[in-house]
């Protein structure tokens, strides 16, 4: 293309976007979506909302690593500047070749997220990105490099900027512009440079080595060394304060040989493979996982079924609670934060609401446990990859040094769901039943997003990713360190690619360098529906790997019963009554007690009826031990009747209550005789059944008639409950009929305000409305309907909102004119009395 077919260079940022396609717009608002909330009037408010510091903030937080150099390498180079100088800033004078092949792609993002505009020639970076960016005392720049030489001498006398000029050998000039100029071009210049450091002291080279790759301030005294004074005198280093000098930015980048960066990144880190299994070890690795997970989660809601811990005024669960809750799960305490807040992203408990408030199970926990164990696990792990709520932050601290609780406020993190999404994709992106390398996986992530400034304390996207794995672990995502097939499908990953020779292990988990320098295609996020397919899928891989319930167990002579794998839901639920379990795992053991026994009777069953039971459900005898046990809790049980007086015992032998009356440990039951077969107590009956029980008696209940109450436990609940919501991550990125809309909306917009008007129909002040007369305006539209012409209207909706817009009217009737909406694209109707003014354009608009 010729230079003058060449279209003129944009002069703003707005007229830069005013040259885009709708497709590279498009690009544009979705990957800053706060760019359209609200969709901007025009191009000039969206290229002004660009520059905005909050938003520009937040765009360059999402650059990868490369991407930020080059910016940041802007933000040192001239304004504006050449690709040639960007180039010599990124590659150096050596023009590393990796850098070379990167940078037009880096560049071609930031001119795509509007951080960058203009041409190769003129290159400018977002003035507020630049401000963020560029080096000064307060804030140094991550480049290292210091002031220019024209902003270091700003404050110099003309008279030091001579002598300085002199020194360094160069003519002395008339004024302080010329000679800062010349310094400048000194310091720029290879061969003249290489030359004047060629005369430098040994030690003064060393102070400039110290100092090059920055900080580039130094201290110095009021008689400086003479390693330092032969370096102020030739300028190469320069004061800045009383006590304080720094290396020119000129004088830095020469030493460099011309490296804004000290290490330029063009190149994500290789995800590195630490271990490989086979496929089948670890998709079985895996559903032993989901297995336990689901066995224990349903373990937490048992526990809490008869209503769980207090909640907190503050919200949460206190350390006691969590501790105990631990020790009843049998894991650590960060764990057992895992699962309970798990089980609450997945709506499965919450607090009940009443005035002694206290967590509980909810009705879709009910739901939940009558599902197929591959589904309950499906709606587990789709809660956890889309909660924000990071139990890792559990007894942590928040911003006021408040202790963060399980279940309480300020666990939320809204990078949780795409940390957790993006770790699981980089393992999608490796062989087949390869583990990767933890930290590796670490090191990509920071890649992708570099911490920037005092970010750099507090690593969360690195602590995210950490949880990540182990929480994947934990849940049988992944098994053995590598993504199971569920794990894949669960993502709505492609299949994963085939092994290298090289990727072969030579024995189950083995340990092999194996490294992946590809990048692998990035997988998007799923929408709801395309999750709920994606789940459904990881469902079906999983069900056939996971253990058939049984509905028997091994009954042992030793009072004990062998579950050999996962018991069927009556089966265990009874068991679970009649038996205390005495360890978990493959096979789970359960031991019959005097006090399990007597809380099945208690649960209104007869001695018949656990035999019947045993014998039906056992795959051996009941053993004699065990059946013995079974009939002497059911003889003594409901021998002695406790009721309500405040309380009383009564019983048909009076030999058994004066033993209990004699007894030291009945002291605090406040007990005295009333007849010879009736003690009274002070106790409450609830109290009363306690304190026999721990004396060794076995007590019932009766009601008022006389009869044996049936204490059988009841299931506490929370009335319906939604499952929290996460918290967003900034505004959603636009669907493609949003983002159609906005588009068409923001090019009417700058269409109506960028058409050329008519001389004298303008208004004075830019960005107005038209003003004009109710007369004027009725008679500009008639005349525009014979005409056909389009004209610019000023109009304010019902809600008080004014906008521009470029009509052309069909029909004007009644108080309404109808007309073609260039914003809206679109015949729309307008009430007249909503029309500010009305202006024609001028005959050449287009």
């Amino acid at each position: 293309m010729s230079t003058e077919d060449r279209p003129p260079a944009p002069r703003s940022l707005a007229e830069a976007l005013r040259a885009r396609g709708d497709a590279s717009l498009g690009a544009l608002l979705r990957s800053r979506p706060d760019l359209i909330t609200p969709v901007p009037t025009d191009l000039t408010q969206l290229a002004t909302r660009a520059g905005t510091r909050a938003s520009v903030v937040r765009a360059l937080e999402r650059l990868d690593r490369f991407a930020l150099q080059t910016a940041e390498a802007l933000a040192v180079a001239a304004d504006p500047a050449t690709y040639g100088e960007l180039l010599g800033l990124m590659a150096g004078d050596d023009a590393d070749p990796a850098v070379v092949a990167a940078l037009p792609h880096a560049l071609d993002g930031l001119r795509e997220q509007a951080l960058v505009w203009g041409d190769d020639d003129r290159l400018r970076l977002v003035r507020t990105a630049r401000e963020l960016l560029a080096p000064s005392p307060q804030h140094p720049s991550p480049t290292g490099l210091g002031p220019t030489v024209q902003e270091a001498t700003a404050g110099m006398s003309p008279g030091r900027i001579q002598e300085i000029v002199t020194a360094a050998g160069l003519a002395s000039t008339h004024d302080s512009v010329s000679a800062v100029t010349a310094l400048a071009g000194l310091f720029t210049d290879r061969t003249r440079m290489a030359a004047l450091l060629a005369d430098a002291p040994a030690d003064s080279l060393d102070v400039l080595e110290r100092l090059v790759w920055g900080p580039p301030y130094g201290q110095v005294t009021a008689d400086p060394a003479p390693r330092l004074r032969w370096l102020l005198d030739r300028g190469l280093l320069l004061p800045t304060a009383p006590g304080t000098v720094v290396l020119p930015r000129e004088v830095a980048l020469h030493l460099r040989r011309g490296l804004a960066h000290r290490t330029p990144e063009p190149v994500p880190p290789a995800v590195e493979t630490a271990a490989v299994h086979r496929p089948q070890v670890v998709d079985s690795a895996a559903a032993g996982q989901a297995y336990t997970a689901l066995a224990t989660v349903e373990e937490l809601l048992k526990d809490w079924d008869e209503g769980g811990p207090a909640v907190l005024r503050a919200g949460g669960l206190s350390v006691r609670d969590l501790k105990r809750t631990a020790v009843a799960l049998d894991v650590p305490e960060p764990v057992a934060a895992f699962w309970v807040e798990l089980a609450y992203a997945a709506g499965l408990i919450a607090s009940d609401g009443e005035a002694d408030e206290r967590y509980a199970a909810t009705p879709a926990y009910d739901e939940w446990r009558e599902l197929p164990a591959a589904e309950r696990w499906s709606r587990l792990v789709t809660a956890w990859l889309a909660a924000t709520r990071t139990a890792g932050l559990v007894g942590g601290r928040d911003a006021k040094d408040r202790t963060l609780s399980a279940l309480g406020p300020g666990l939320d993190r809204s990078a949780a769901p795409e940390v957790r999404h993006r770790v699981l994709a980089l393992l999608a992106g490796l062989p087949e039943g390869a583990a990767p390398a933890a930290g590796s996986v670490l090191a990509r992530l920071r890649w992708e997003r570099p911490l920037r400034g005092d970010r750099r304390e507090d690593d969360l996207r690195g602590r995210l990713a950490e949880w990540t794995l182990s929480e994947a672990e934990q849940l049988g995502v992944t098994g053995r360190g590598a993504l199971s097939a569920q794990g894949r499908a669960l993502l709505g990953a492609p299949a994963a690619p085939a092994p290298g020779p090289e990727a072969e292990p030579s024995g189950p988990g083995d340990k092999l360098p194996v490294h992946h320098h590809h990048r692998p295609a990035p997988l998007t996020a799923l929408s709801p529906a395309e999750q709920a397919v994606a789940s459904a899928a990881a469902a079906r891989l999983l069900a056939p790997l996971l253990p058939e319930p049984l509905d028997h167990v091994l009954l042992q002579a030793d009072l004990t019963a062998v579950a050999p794998g996962p018991l069927r839901r009556p089966l265990a639920d009874m068991l679970g009554v009649l038996a205390d379990v005495e360890s978990k795992g493959g096979a789970t053991v359960y031991r019959f007690t005097p006090g399990s026994v007597r809380r099945a009777l208690d649960a209104g069953q007869a001695a018949s009826d656990l035999h019947a039971f045993l014998t039906a459900h056992s795959r051996t005898p009941v053993p004699q031990p065990l059946a013995y046990l079974i009939d002497d809790v059911a003889r003594r049980h409901g021998h002695l009747r406790v009721g309500a007086a405040s309380a009383y015992v009564r019983c048909d032998d009076d030999a058994v209550l004066s033993e209990i009356l004699a007894d030291k440990r009945a002291a605090g039951l406040g007990l005295r005789r009333l007849a010879p077969t009736v003690l009274a107590a002070q106790a409450d009956p609830a109290g009363l059944l306690e304190g026999l029980r721990a004396m060794g008696f076995a007590p019932a209940a009766e009601s008022a008639e006389g009869d044996v109450l049936i204490t059988r436990a009841l299931a506490h609940r929370t009335p319906p409950r939604t499952a929290p919501e996460p918290v967003p991550d900034g505004p959603p990125v636009p669907d493609d009929t949003l983002l159609a809309a906005a588009l068409r909306a923001i090019r009417a917009g700058d269409l109506a305000s960028t058409t050329p008007r008519k001389p004298g129909t303008a208004p004075a002040a830019g960005g107005e409305l038209p003003r004009t007369g109710a007369a004027e305006t009725l008679a500009t539209m008639q005349a525009a309907v014979l005409t056909g012409e389009a004209l610019w209207i000023g109009y304010v909706n019902a809600e008080g909102a004014a906008s521009q817009r470029v009509v052309a009217p069909i029909r004007v009737e009644g108080g309404f004119v109808t007309a073609y909406d260039h914003t809206a694209d679109e015949v729309r109707t307008y009430p007249l009395h909503r029309i500010t003014g009305v202006a024609e354009l001028a005959d050449d608009a287009g």
